[in-house]
């Protein structure tokens, strides 16, 4: 553990002015109470007067004195002598060179009881302080440094030096450091640690070691994948690792030292000391228990989709192949009907007469043969799944012997036919116990014998169909387990509730009982029917159409805004003024004006840095983001750009919580732009997904093709705020519905902007997001692309609403809202607090075929949103434009991604989902620097155009756009370095657009 942690610049600030003190610091600090003036009005001599207040602010200020106690900020200055009636303090300077000082200083330190950290009681609190803080999370040392002052300021605690404070912190992360590795290590017997010592050693005539094949997950989609998969879960358990439950381990901890153990070399791991190395592999395995199992039910979500896909597949073209038989059949049986129905013939002679013209053995087989070619509605195609039991035979002993599912009630049919395949599995003649509450009645013709007994295949397939619906939806799960887990374990329960239910209805402005925000939804929904209808006639973008027997909304699309010739000409002169720079150069300055690279900390929580450490961690961003790796970046006789060095900052630096740490620096720094407020004030985000194919093989991708073509591919995910800066992202496999991300994507997001209202495309549309996100006080706002077909509910069936009776037919009823009140409500503060996981969550209220009281509770609470969304867009063009605008800026900011993302022909090229993630999320902070880059030239651009005298509106800068990037060079090698007066903090000079004609 390095006692030095601090930087150069750090060391020097610490205990002194960084900068003028803020307004709000100056009249927290600063301010002269009754007592303080009494105490100061004592001292001869406004030099001493002012001294001593100047060295009494200080104090409080900065926790410690300063060697020349003048040498303060002007503003500290004023804003003493004000208070002091002192309007002039020339001859102050006196007073930092006299013994005076001294004295006032003994005389502040005592009257106002200021202690040294020496004092036995300080040091005992600020170590146990410290040492919860150290045992429950991983914060940098930095950030220890950080807090520890501020509990020195606010415990009145002089000051150390910063080295006696950095001595003391690192020696304090030592002990909680030993502690973890002595926690873990506890319990392990000896034969299990050598167990764990034998993943690092390579076997003789192989490559890797068990350690590193334990870190390979699936690649492939297929039975023998599945059985791999689910053979590393059982290597996994078979080590026996169990954390002591006494010694109550944060998760955190754990967690990083699993993260170091699936990333190090396996060389770095055997150089560490024996604790620390027996730590970080009963860390490893713990978690990779989770991971591989969530491996393998992947595998065999996809696996089972295929399958039945296939058998879909399979039916169509037979279908295909038969149509010419069913249609001769057919014909057969219509001629006969044809007979039948002729009422000219006496029914004495039907049956000859249709003999007569149709032969009995040919009317015998036109019935079979259209007996066995038509399909029931609800057909399984079981003939096409029993053609793949030899693949389900393959996979299932593995499964049902690797595999213990947990279930809510809606799953308990399928878990308990599960445990039944499990115990008759392997035997000749399964029992005829078999548990058939599982068996729908799509299945019971093929599962059902005549003798009552059931069919093993068609049953093991009921089982596996009624399975890939229950874990899709979570009503089944394991455990341990980071995606597969139940959604429901971390809602909030019984006294915990109890105590935190009156916080979350204040903060979410609802109330505790049903009836008040019912009440005043109703009333708010009777307005916006009443003052929507009253305006209709006077809305040209409205109309009606007779469909039939109906009456159908039509919504007139927005005409094209016109720009006017200012905002073409603005645009014009304001991009080609922007200066021509190099990626990397680009990457480099913002990391000069933001610092986001302080985010990037090193894998195993050390604080291991390197020379030019921000210009390596920059060249990876890049190799990642514009998905051409390393190679273009490689200098030789560079060290920050040596390949090693990349490799090692890649695999100890880039990762999810670095990357998310980075993002909130660069949206904290373009939120303070002027320009960007021009443009947004953060409230409004809106959501949408971009597509990459993934050509490799890979478990973590999906097949769409609109989207993929033939192959796979992911979707990524992104929040985009009103200021072009992107929020959040989250990558999932294929093209999964908007809805069942939307509501994650917003909630884990971790910048400094809260956006209150979430725009999207139709694609998120579902009256259980309108439901979900108006409890947590979001405002859901879509695009609606097809109004007429939109359903309008209301509340009063005898309210008149003019013209719109003829469309809001629907009847909502309360009624299902009031007994589930307060599970709504705790449901929401749970999400709240971040208890439970979103997406999961939206899985298991998704409105399908079997939705739960709950869900349909949600769903008719959001009905009432979703109609006060619909009717407010019909009849506010600002809010249609709006949210089109917004719904532009993500498309936009999705276009630069593509030109960045240029690289292997724009295709993701990452097996795993944690490297899918990370590069993406990569190619996110590279977009937000970009965006970042634009506003601060275009506000130097727009201010330069000021000062010579060219018109400026802002309405014309409120419609410009930091989505520029011709003027970036993205393209060949690339070098990493910046021109010095860039380095210093200036601005590059701005193009002259003369010049460019």
């Amino acid at each position: 553990m390095p006692v030095s942690f601090l930087s150069n610049e750090q060391r020097e600030s610490y205990g002194r002015y960084t900068g003028a003190p803020s307004p709000d610091d100056l009249a927290r600090y600063f301010h002269l109470d009754d007592s303080d003036h009494a105490l100061i009005a004592q001292k001869r001599g406004a030099h001493n007067r002012l001294g001593f207040a100047v060295q009494l602010g200080t104090l409080r200020y900065l926790g410690t004195f300063l060697e020349d106690p003048l040498a303060v900020p002007a503003p500290v200055l004023h804003t003493l002598a004000k208070q002091l009636r002192i309007k002039t303090f020339d001859d102050a300077k006196a007073y930092s060179t006299c013994e005076q000082r001294w004295q006032h200083a003994t005389e502040i330190q005592t009257h106002y009881g200021y202690v040294e950290i020496t004092e036995r009681q300080i040091g005992f609190h600020l170590t146990r302080w410290l040492y919860a803080l150290c045992w429950t999370g991983t914060d940098r040392p930095t950030v220890l440094f950080e807090r520890a002052v501020t509990w020195l300021v606010t415990h009145k605690v002089l000051l150390p030096g910063s080295s006696t404070l950095e001595r003391y912190i690192a020696r304090l992360r030592s002990r909680v450091e030993e502690r973890l590795w002595h926690a873990l290590g506890r319990g392990i017997s000896s034969e299990q640690q050598v167990r764990l010592e034998s993943l690092l050693l390579v076997p003789v005539g192989s490559r890797s070691s068990p350690l590193d094949q334990l870190r390979k997950g699936p690649v492939m989609v297929s039975s023998r994948s599945l059985v791999v998969a689910l053979m590393r879960l059982h290597s996994v358990r078979e080590l026996g690792i169990r954390l002591p439950a006494a010694a109550r381990i944060p998760a955190t901890r754990v967690a990083a030292l699993a993260r170091f153990a699936g990333a190090a070399k396996v060389s770095a791991i055997l150089r560490l000391p024996n604790p620390r190395r027996l730590a970080t592999l009963v860390a490893f395995v713990h978690c990779l228990e989770a991971s591989a199992q969530d491996d393998g039910l992947e595998v065999l979500e996809v696996l089972l989709r295929e399958l039945f896909g296939d058998a879909i597949k399979a039916d169509k073209k037979s279908r295909l192949r038969t149509l010419k038989d069913l249609d001769q059949a057919a014909a057969t049986l219509a001629s006969a009907c044809q007979m039948l129905l002729d009422t000219s013939l006496p029914d004495g002679d039907l049956r000859t007469r249709l003999f007569e013209k149709i032969p009995r053995n040919a009317l015998t087989l036109a019935l079979e043969g259209v007996n066995a070619l038509i399909r029931p509605a609800d057909d399984v195609y079981y003939q096409e799944l029993d053609a793949k039991y030899k693949t389900v035979r393959c996979f299932l002993p593995a499964l049902v012997e690797h595999i213990r599912f947990g279930t809510n009630v809606a799953g308990q049919p399928v878990v308990a036919a599960f445990d039944w395949l499990r115990s008759n599995i392997a035997r000749k003649k399964p029992g005829n116990d078999a548990p058939r509450e599982v068996i729908r009645k799509p299945w019971q013709r093929h599962v059902l014998r005549e003798d009552g007994n059931v069919d093993f295949h068609a049953y093991t397939f009921c089982v596996l169909n009624e399975l890939h619906i229950a874990l899709r939806r979570r009503d089944v799960f394991v455990s341990p387990s980071w995606r597969y887990a139940d959604p429901r374990a971390g809602l909030l329960d019984g006294m915990e509730w109890e105590a935190t239910r009156p916080i979350i209805c204040r903060t979410l402005g609802l109330s505790a009982q049903p009836e008040p925000t019912l009440s005043a939804l109703a009333n708010e929904l009777d307005r916006t029917y009443r003052a929507v209808a009253a305006r209709l006639p006077d809305n040209p973008a409205v109309r009606f159409d007779q469909v039939g027997d109906k009456q159908e909304l039509v919504l007139s699309p927005l005409d094209k805004l016109d720009e006017p010739a200012s905002l073409i000409a603005l645009r014009e002169r304001v991009a080609g003024m922007l200066p021509r720079v190099d990626l990397p150069e680009l990457i480099l300055e913002v990391a000069a004006r933001t610092g986001f690279t302080d985010a990037f900390t090193h894998l195993s929580e050390r604080t291991a840095r390197a020379t030019d450490l921000p210009i390596s961690l920059c060249a990876v961003l890049m190799a990642e983001a514009c998905n051409t790796g390393p190679e273009p970046l490689i200098r030789g006789d560079i060290p920050a750009l040596k390949r090693d060095r990349l490799s090692w900052v890649d695999q100890n630096y880039v990762r999810d919580d670095t990357l998310t740490a980075a993002n909130a620096i660069l949206v904290a720094a373009q939120s303070r732009l002027a320009l960007a407020n021009l443009w947004g004030g953060g409230e409004v985000a809106s959501a949408d997904g971009i597509r990459f194919v993934v050509p490799v093989r890979t478990v973590h991708a999906g097949p769409n093709p609109k989207y993929f073509g033939i192959g796979r591919g992911v979707t990524w995910y992104n929040l985009i705020s009103d200021q072009f800066s992107g929020l959040n992202d989250i990558t999932v496999p294929g093209t999964l519905r908007d809805s069942l991300i939307l509501l994650a994507v917003v909630l884990e997001q971790q910048t400094d902007l809260q956006p209150t209202q979430i725009m999207t495309d139709t694609g998120a549309y579902s009256d259980v997001v309108f439901g979900l996100f108006r409890l947590l006080g979001y405002r859901f706002s879509p695009r609606l692309a097809d109004v007429g077909g939109t359903r309008f509910w209301r509340i009063d069936p005898q309210a008149n609403y003019g013209l719109l009776n003829t469309i809001s037919a629907h009847n909502l009823s309360l009624k299902k809202i009031v007994p589930h009140w307060d599970d709504m409500l705790r449901l929401v503060g749970s999400l709240k607090l971040g208890l439970v996981p979103a997406t999961g969550i939206m899985r298991t209220l998704q409105v399908g075929d079997r939705p739960t009281r709950l869900a349909q509770a949600i769903a008719e609470f959001g009905r009432i949103d979703k109609t006060l969304h619909t009717l407010t867009y019909i009849d506010d063009e600002a809010k249609r434009r709006g949210t089109l605008t917004q719904l532009n800026r993500g498309e936009g900011r999705h276009s630069v991604a593509r030109a960045v993302f240029h690289g292997k022909r724009g295709e993701l090229r990452q097996h795993y989902r944690e490297g899918q993630e990370d590069q993406l999320g990569a190619l996110g902070l590279v977009l937000n620097m970009i965006v970042l880059w634009n506003s601060i030239y275009m506000e130097a651009a727009l201010d330069q155009l000021r000062a010579d005298g060219y018109t400026v509106k802002d309405e014309d800068v409120a419609r410009l756009s930091p989505l520029l990037h011709e003027h970036i060079n993205m393209l060949g090698r690339y070098s990493f370095s910046v021109p010095d007066a860039v380095a210093n903090g200036e601005l590059r000079p701005l193009r002259d657009p003369a010049d460019e004609e």
